[in-house]
């Protein structure tokens, strides 16, 4: 897809349709193929929720510090934030561990997030975490509780008390984001980084894949 095509389209659709190749590269990773598999072992879930936990907290951070920014306002909800989720997860999978990771990828896409200096970029993180939650988040979620009989317990990650039903929710934030006015240049600027946010997961679960021996269940 050349830039043209991505800046001729409403901005949802050029995040989407313009990052579709590094979003298929992150999906199909050695260790989300396991973990959905059923092959990752309680060990493995629980340091992908560590690496999670210091994304998201680089991310919250970031997004509340910036909610007043013309293009991070319309998004900033605290009801869909994941960090106490996170913690609550962590508590059940490894109660009474540290929270801390040793993990390069996690802390390349921290330091990313914390170093954006423009809305757009920030919002186009904010989008890929946060739609892909409620999306294939949602099966995800589904396909660890039966994996592991766990009826509900240790899925906080994937449950959304706040947002009883994902779809509208998800038609709302694209529509806010095909409001935006912004430039072609900037339309750009927002689907290079969805790429970017792409890529940062795939690091990290490139990382989670060099100890899957360790994680086999």
């Amino acid at each position: 897809m050349t830039a043209t095509d991505v800046v001729e389209k409403p901005l949802a659709a050029a995040m989407k349709d313009g990052s579709r190749i590094e979003h298929e590269a992150a999906e199909n990773s050695a260790f989300v193929s396991e973990l959905l598999a059923g092959r990752v072992n309680e060990a493995g879930y629980a340091d992908y929720l560590r690496r999670l936990r210091t994304v998201y907290a680089a991310l919250e951070q970031a997004v509340a510090e910036a909610r007043d920014d013309r293009l991070i306002a319309p998004f900033y909800d605290p009801a869909i934030e994941r960090l106490a989720a996170l913690d609550a997860d962590l508590a059940h999978w490894v109660p009474g561990t540290s929270h801390q990771v040793d993990s390069p990828a996690a802390d390349a896409y921290a330091a990313r997030l914390r170093a954006a200096d423009w809305g757009g970029a920030l919002l186009a993180h904010h989008y890929t975490r946060y739609l892909g939650d409620l999306s294939g988040g949602q099966a995800i979620g589904k396909i660890l509780g039966r994996t592991f009989g766990l009826d509900g317990a240790g899925l906080a990650f994937y449950e959304f008390p706040d947002v009883p039903k994902p779809k509208p929710y998800k038609d709302g934030y694209r529509a806010r984001l095909d409001g935006l006015a912004l430039s072609d240049a900037e339309v750009a600027r927002v689907v290079d980084e969805v790429k970017v946010a792409f890529d940062l997961n795939r690091a990290l679960f490139a990382e989670l894949a060099e100890n899957l021996p360790g994680y086999a269940r």
